[in-house]
């Protein structure tokens, strides 16, 4: 059983949220939290497996409380929310170390289907999907230079471990990498393992924002 908390600022989403998931068997709703700073209370002490939690709230945000739950408490997982699927703060959850996200007009089966792949430790973002978030999000200007922590291309990083994190960052799947690059899905699979580790993050989704922070993958240049 998948023990889930429940973030969100609105009481009618936080029920509504509750009687999606708490009827599945496979899922048990622990708690329910009104803003940030309870999510993190309420997770420290029910300890569940899973917080689907919402962006925007009060007190401390979604991003706030993610980045906090990702220190003190990293083998709870964090599936982030969003009214819009083209936010930039999504981006910022996953930054601070969400495992997904989900606009909020999805339905009861992806939502489940969702917490089971963050359950498991996968990115829940479709790649495509990403890529045209990210797409938006680089092309909003910002008010500063990017910070010092912006992503670098490893020195270390070969070059077919580049050719493949940029088409990871693309929008293509492991089998369609191998099909591009006539190798088979492992080899595609071992490499990514080494990009991962190459780069420090954790999934597929922190990848992707690294190859637009690098520059490798330009905004509008994927395939989504």
């Amino acid at each position: 059983m998948i023990r889930v908390l429940i973030a969100d600022d609105q009481p009618l989403v936080r029920r509504g949220l509750a009687l999606i998931l708490g009827p599945d068997p496979e899922f048990e709703v622990v708690g329910e939290a009104e803003d940030g700073a309870r999510a993190v209370v309420l997770a420290g002490e029910l300890r569940p497996d899973v917080v689907v939690m919402d962006i925007r709230m009060p007190v401390l945000d979604g991003v706030q409380a993610t980045a906090e739950l990702a220190r003190t408490l990293p083998d709870v997982r964090v599936l982030a929310l969003s009214t819009f699927d083209m936010d930039e703060y999504v981006v910022a959850a996953l930054r601070a170390g969400a495992y997904g996200f989900l606009p909020k007009d999805v339905s009861p089966e992806e939502l489940g289907a969702a917490v089971r792949i963050v359950h498991a430790g996968e990115a829940a973002v479709a790649p495509r999907l990403l890529t045209r978030l990210l797409s938006a999000y680089v092309r909003t200007p910002v008010p500063a230079a990017r910070p010092s922590t912006a992503a670098a291309v490893p020195p270390d990083m070969t070059p077919r471990e580049r050719e493949i994190w940029q088409l990871l960052a693309s929008g293509l799947d492991n089998a369609e990498i191998a099909a591009d690059l006539d190798i088979s899905v492992s080899t595609v699979k071992n490499h990514i393992t080494g990009i991962f580790g190459k780069l420090g993050v954790r999934d597929r989704a922190q990848a992707v924002i690294a190859a637009y922070e690098s520059g490798l993958v330009e905004a509008g240049s994927g395939s989504g």
